[in-house]
């Protein structure tokens, strides 16, 4: 199976000849895999080099020009180092382009804590209008990645990682799936939490969505949900910072009484590089770190 970024490049590389409006943007990261669309379209096609915040700067202003701007390299480099262009050259400018990231929250542990941003998405939470998604497997990445293309001049973040789930399922951009269905609450694995959630819930009466679009949050799968359980009772599950998604819950069973919790990376700094695995466990996001925490949390 090829992996996230690899379908990430063939995908955009066959859209930059069917779309002539579409151009890709990268900063040396990723070049390799554009080498071939790089000859074909060389004018839509801009690698600015080791500049992030030019990186951004450029996708907008090629959207100014009516063009849509694929940007991608690390996530640490795409979201939190240019944020200010991130803000202003797409959000302050009223303009659209994809952000597409690599790296995720530790995806290359032996790079660093400078290529891990477990912050991510809840930084472009403080925008405006960003669509988020975040597929667990390379065919949901696919059909992410065209629908973001296409998505005419909406912002929109493609969150790639090394995780992935066994097998994809069918995503449509907009709505959680329900895999599981139980009466003693519910868990929202998102993106590549999916395998290790299913693991850790074996046995529970409870409700299993699975969320590969994040942002809009798609309360109304949510309340059913919950509707259909004994007591609004919700765990998150998620690849980046623990409770990026918790406010989005409460807003959403505003009107109800209701408990959240939130799984997912935790604010302290793993200094050993270790490897992917070895990241999970010491977070709790491995299936026996989940079951422990989500079953305390609804009383099993």
């Amino acid at each position: 199976m090829d992996t996230m970024r690899e379908r990430f490049a063939s995908v955009t590389s066959r859209l930059l000849d069917e779309d002539p409006r579409l151009a890709v943007v990268l900063a040396e990261i990723g070049k390799d895999g554009f080498a071939d669309a790089a000859q074909r379209h060389p004018e839509r096609v801009v690698n600015v080099g080791i500049r992030e915040q030019l990186l951004v700067g450029v996708g907008g202003g090629l959207a100014l020009t009516g063009l849509r701007p694929v940007m991608h390299t690390f996530a640490s480099f795409l979201v939190e180092r240019p944020f200010e262009q991130v803000k202003l050259d797409f959000g302050h400018q009223g303009v659209g382009g994809v952000l597409v990231s690599a790296g995720g929250s530790y995806d290359w542990p032996s790079g660093g804590f400078t290529h891990m941003a477990p912050g991510d998405v809840g930084l472009l939470d403080t925008l405006d209008g960003w669509t988020v998604h975040v597929p667990g497997h390379p065919d949901e990445a696919e059909t992410l990645l065209r629908e973001a293309a296409a998505a005419g001049d909406d912002k929109v973040y493609v969150r790639l990682s090394v995780q992935v789930n066994e097998a994809p399922r069918p995503v449509d951009g907009a709505r959680f799936l329900t895999l599981r269905e139980g009466r003693g609450g519910v868990v929202v694995a998102v993106g590549p939490m999916l395998d290790p959630v299913l693991a850790a819930t074996e046995g529970l009466d409870v409700t299993v969505l699975y969320a590969t679009t994040v942002r809009p949050f798609d309360a109304e799968t949510l309340r059913a949900a919950t509707g259909a359980a004994d007591a609004a009772e919700v765990a998150v599950v998620e690849p980046y910072l623990a409770g990026t998604s918790t406010r989005f819950v409460t807003e959403a069973l505003v009107d109800r009484p209701h408990r959240v919790l939130g799984l997912g990376v935790g604010r302290r700094e793993l200094r050993r590089y270790g490897q992917l695995d070895e990241h999970l466990a010491g977070h709790g996001l491995d299936p026996r770190g989940l079951r422990e925490s989500i079953a305390g949390f609804l009383g099993r």
